[in-house]
């Protein structure tokens, strides 16, 4: 437990990465596998994670990040996305793959089935993105935290265009949106934040016990 408290203490916002330096393929594979077991509601999976190491198609999406250079300079830039529309064929899918996979019966997965398809008619596109967008963030917090025990180190970005990352990554094509960065990799020795005192609140000013 400790450990972890140290590991968190030592994440922080990178501002700048070391360009020489590339994660090897099994910590990217851990961030890989930690996204996909990130919870979701319902266990819906309506996110996807953009893995992107080419460093030109990188340097274009700097200008639509105002300007941000971790973009670039990162290892690697994970593009957190989001179905544009959730289908029933995606509820129907999702319900399959737990008859698969746990051999459940259909007559016990039929009430929750017609459940997620009845909610999900009753809302909007732009409702079922901002659900969506909600699960986009828990992933976030997930690869974080998994990047602090790793020793990886990110930046989290709400701050680019995503219409323009949109068409660069030719998103539309593949049904999503993008909604969040993370820059992976490992942080520059001249960092001067890397070494700044990290400023939080006393826990009795943020926890309330009852």
């Amino acid at each position: 437990m400790s450990n972890i408290i140290e590991q968190l203490q030592w994440r922080y916002a990178t501002k700048k990465f070391d360009d020489t330096k590339t994660l090897p393929n099994d910590k990217l594979d851990i961030l890989k596998q930690a996204f996909n077991l990130t919870a979701t509601s319902y266990g819906l999976q309506t996110i996807k994670m953009l893995v992107i190491k080419d460093k030109t198609l990188r340097l274009k999406l700097v200008k639509h990040s105002y300007n941000q250079s971790q973009v670039v300079d990162a290892s690697h830039l994970l593009v957190i996305c989001i179905q544009e529309n959730i289908l029933n064929a995606d509820v129907n899918q999702y319900y399959d793959n737990i008859k698969d996979i746990r051999e459940t019966p259909e007559n016990i997965l039929k009430p929750y089935r017609d459940g997620l398809l009845d909610m999900m008619s009753k809302m909007s596109v732009e409702e079922r993105q901002k659900w969506s967008t909600n699960q986009a963030y828990i992933a976030l917090g997930n690869l974080m935290t998994v990047c602090a025990i790793e020793h990886i180190d990110a930046c989290p970005m709400e701050g680019f265009v995503p219409k323009q990352f949109d068409e660069i990554l030719n998103l539309e094509a593949k049904g999503l949106k993008s909604v969040l960065l993370l820059p992976v990799g490992y942080r520059a020795k001249d960092d001067m934040f890397s070494e700044f005192k990290k400023v939080r609140q006393p826990i009795d000013k943020v926890i309330i016990e009852l």
